[in-house]
Order: C-alpha cells, then sequence, then structure tokens
C-alpha cells in the first residue's frame, strides 16, 4: 500500500553516493521532505538506522519483456550451448523427462557463431516425438522441430528455423500459461527486482498489457511502478480508450501508466536482421544480405504521427545503422511539421558519427542496454567487422548531448540495473580486455542513466529509494554488477528489507 498520509519515516545515517556526507533524511506523505545533518532526538514515526550505507534514487528498467523474463527460468536454458549438436544433447536429456503431447520450451540460444546449423533433423532425431521450440537469446528466432511446426502451421518450412514476424508469432502462442500461474511467476520476478533496487519498469511485452497489469495489481501486486508499452497492433483500442504516455490509470495506487508506442523497424546482430548500410559477410547473396526491414520508413513515419498526435510517444526498435538513419529521419520529420514526440530509440547499437548527434537535436533519448555489447562482442566483431567503433557508443552519445536511459531487455540479458551499470562502466566481463573502452561512461552518468536522470537524491523527490552496501560512485566494475542492495523503498514504502 502507498506511505500513510501524514506519517513520517527518517532514515538516519545515510551515506551521500560520492562524499563523506553522513545525513538523516526525513520521509514523509511519500516523498523526500528534508535531508539535513544528524539529530539528536528526531521526531517521527519510525526511524531506521542505515549505518552509514549509501542511499541513492531508486533503479529503473527502462526496457523489458516481464512476462518472458518471468518465464525464462521455468524454461530450458540453452544459453551456454556453443552449436546445434550442443543444443541437440539439452533438448534430448530434458525430451526424455517429459510425456507424448507436452511441449519442450527453451530459451537462449545464440547461433551466429555455430560451426554448425540449427535444422530440423538436428531437433527432430532427438526430440522423441514431442513438441520442440527454442526462442532465441535476442527474440528474434524459434527453431522448432517438425511437431512445432505442424502445431503452428507451418508444417514445410525447409529448416524450422524462423525469423522476425513468424518468430514473434510463435513466441505469443507458446505464451499460453494460465493467468494466476503467470502472476505468480511475475510476483516472483518482481520480487527479485525490488531485491536489486528497482522501482519501476517499462514493459514492453507484445500483448495488450494494460489489462494484464490491471489484473496484477488489483490482486495485490505492489512492488513496481509498471509503464506498460503499445504495438501497433493495440494502437486504435488505446487511441478508442483515450490513452496518453504518462496517464496514470485509476485503481492501481499510482503505479501503472501509459508508457510508449513501440514500432519495431529491423532485427537484431545476432539473428542477422539489424537493417545494415553494409552487407553481412558471408551472407552476400542472400535476399537480405543487409539486413531486415520490418516496416517501411512511410509507414513508420504515419504509425510514429498518429501516436504523437493522441500524446502517446513513440519508441523505435532500430540497432542497425540504415534502421537508425530511418528512425532518426521520422523523428525529424515530426519535428518539422511541429509534432512533439518525447520519443526514444530503443536499442542503438550501430550508428553512423552524424546520427550519434543527431539524438540530442531531435531530443531523442538513446534508450540501450549495455549488457548487449558484452553479450553481442564477438559476433559484432565478425558481422559488424570494420564497423565496430560505431557499436554500442554509449560514451559518444553522451558526449553529443544525449540523453541515456538504461535498460536489460530483459529476458535477452538479466533485468538487474547493476549488470548494466557496470557493463556500461566498464565494458567488460568474465575477466576479458574491456571491448572498445573509450565508449565507456562514468559512474555517475551510468548511475543516472538508471534512476531517470538522478545520481543523487535531493528534497522534493518522490521517496523511490535504495541504500547499498557500496558506494556506487566508487565501487569497482565488479563491486557494481553484484551490488549487495540492503533496501528498497517506493514513495516512502519498503518493497525490499534487510537491514
Amino acid at each position: 500500500m502507498p506511505a500513510v498520509p501524514g506519517m513520517t519515516l527518517l532514515l538516519r545515517n545515510a551515506g551521500l553516493p560520492g562524499s563523506d556526507d553522513v545525513v538523516d533524511v526525513e520521509i514523509a506523505d511519500g516523498s523526500i521532505r528534508r535531508i539535513g545533518p544528524r539529530q539528536a532526538h528526531p521526531m517521527a514515526d519510525r526511524a531506521i538506522d542505515l549505518g552509514e550505507r549509501w542511499l541513492i534514487p531508486g533503479l529503473w528498467d527502462n526496457h523489458v519483456h516481464f512476462s518472458q523474463w518471468a518465464q525464462t527460468a521455468r524454461r530450458l536454458d540453452v544459453s551456454a550451448a556453443d552449436s546445434a549438436a550442443a543444443v541437440a544433447i539439452l533438448v534430448a536429456a530434458r525430451a526424455g523427462q517429459m510425456r507424448p503431447g507436452e511441449t519442450l520450451i527453451g530459451f537462449g540460444f545464440r547461433d551466429a557463431l555455430w560451426p554448425d546449423m540449427p535444422t530440423l533433423g538436428v531437433l527432430d532425431a532427438v526430440s522423441r516425438g514431442i513438441s520442440v521450440v527454442l526462442v532465441s537469446g535476442d527474440l528474434h528466432s524459434c527453431w522448432l522441430n517438425s511437431a512445432a511446426l505442424a502445431e503452428h502451421g507451418l508444417d514445410g518450412h525447409p529448416t524450422g528455423l524462423l525469423r522476425e514476424a513468424d518468430a514473434f508469432a510463435v513466441e505469443g502462442a507458446i505464451d499460453t500459461v494460465q493467468d494466476g500461474v503467470l502472476d505468480a511467476w511475475a510476483l516472483d520476478a518482481a520480487r527479485q527486482a525490488a531485491s536489486r533496487g528497482v522501482v519501476g519498469i517499462v514493459d514492453l511485452e507484445m500483448a495488450w498489457n494494460l489489462d494484464v497489469w490491471q489484473r496484477r495489481m488489483g490482486a495485490g501486486a505492489d512492488l513496481l511502478r509498471v509503464e506498460f508499452g503499445l504495438y501497433s497492433e493495440h494502437l486504435g483500442r488505446a487511441l478508442a480508450q483515450g490513452l496518453r504516455s504518462g496517464a496514470v490509470i485509476p485503481g492501481t495506487q499510482g503505479l501503472l501508466t501509459v508508457g510508449p508506442f513501440k514500432v519495431i523497424t529491423d532485427g537484431s546482430l545476432n539473428t542477422r536482421t539489424a537493417l545494415c548500410f553494409a552487407e553481412y559477410p558471408g551472407m552476400e547473396s542472400g535476399p537480405h544480405s543487409r539486413g531486415v526491414l520490418n516496416v517501411p520508413a512511410d509507414e513508420l513515419l504515419a504509425r510514429m504521427r498518429q501516436a504523437a498526435a493522441a500524446g502517446i510517444r513513440p519508441a523505435v526498435h532500430a540497432i542497425g545503422d540504415h534502421a537508425n538513419r530511418l528512425a532518426l529521419d521520422a523523428f525529424e520529420q515530426l519535428a518539422a511539421e511541429g509534432t512533439p514526440t518525447h520519443g526514444s530509440i530503443e536499442h542503438a547499437q550501430l550508428l553512423t558519427p552524424t546520427d550519434v548527434h543527431r539524438f540530442a537535436t531531435l531530443g531523442v533519448v538513446a534508450s540501450v542496454q549495455p549488457e548487449h555489447a558484452l553479450d553481442d562482442r564477438d559476433v559484432a566483431d565478425r558481422f559488424w567487422a570494420g564497423r565496430t567503433e560505431r557499436a554500442f557508443v554509449l560514451g559518444d552519445l553522451l558526449a553529443a548531448g544525449a540523453t541515456l536511459a538504461f535498460g536489460s531487455d530483459a529476458p535477452v540479458a538479466p533485468l538487474d540495473p547493476w549488470v548494466s551499470m557496470a557493463a556500461a562502466v566498464g565494458r567488460t566481463k568474465h575477466g576479458r580486455a574491456p571491448w572498445n573502452p573509450e565508449q565507456a561512461v562514468s559512474r555517475q552518468a551510468a548511475l543516472a542513466a538508471s534512476a531517470r536522470g538522478r545520481h543523487r537524491i535531493k528534497v522534493g523527490d518522490v521517496a523511490d529509494l535504495a541504500v547499498c552496501e557500496i558506494d556506487p560512485l566508487v565501487a569497482s566494475v565488479s563491486d557494481l554488477r553484484r551490488m549487495p542492495v540492503a533496501a528498497t523503498l517506493l514513495a516512502g514504502r519498503f518493497t525490499h528489507n534487510t537491514l
């Protein structure tokens, strides 16, 4: 429940990151009322001693697919497989434990650098007659066996490897967990997020998310703020209901608001469908040698114009440099027409130097996922060879004056802002040399990109807060990645507390 009106909470002995300051923080009516010197005899309804732990603004994950994230732990993990043959071993082991008629769902394969191909024959040989659907780690492809292809009306597909729209359709069809079960899993995922200092998410699940979150919050889910996204197939419905980005949905304790309108213009790097100016090595003779354009430029502009005119901000998925150019062109055209958008480009993984500067000029937020740079570095080095100095250019975007918003794209990467911050600051994990370290950002910038532009608390802020065991502005990269979080507060109410 929200903080009780009139009740005060005093957080004593709070450290402020990046300094030696230790203060008392007084919270009333869900907001910070006072930050000041420690008081000998404070007056408050409740006082908590933080023991000089560091108090920071609460964290946001600005790009998640929450229902899929909640389900991922219940699916076969094939993310460590380095070949189709390795996946087959995992599938065979799980299939042997299943009954006829069941469907085996797996997640996380990344085939871009495999020495062998994902084919029907590989899965059919080990699936023991059950249906098998494996979702790629980037969500842009699915690998099915013959039984699953038949179930989804795709008999005759030559390889069983589906990409883009076909893959999205299958992913939507396999998300058939009963509402009550999925909501319980989502509550578990929300608890885990709160334990990492998360106070809010932007949910870009490919569904009509208004009803989903109204149901969850109506049943008592109150651990996270949620901004829910909209897709083209639901835009008319949203417009008919008068939804506008930022509007609070009644009956949700102020926790549910309308988020952005998302358009997926191209594919992904691992699936080799991100739309680029240059061809992918080894794919020069194919029909999609430069990637895939899911939405033509004129249609993209029309959709964005319709949404923006109704007060719904566009969030355009663009990964390849050509896709980013088209998205920025559309934002520029809307600005020339006098239509304010306050929009974002989601991912912005490969950019030309000219387009880097357009983010700030047009006021387009770069909604990026720093951990993807580390997961994709080897694939980028191969398929964007000679261009990786233009990949995941967080430092250049920040230097150009762009606003960064960090997210995970969970389940593509873990829903954990500390993972994103560590990736942005260190550009490394697993002990490898930093990748393009000149594109690293400061700890302060990383925290701000994870906390809606804030890196330090101030009077008047809503009391969405996290309490850290280590100062995030001086922590090592490894400490950032595993940051111990002692407590999380939402409008002055504890959603996680180990104090």
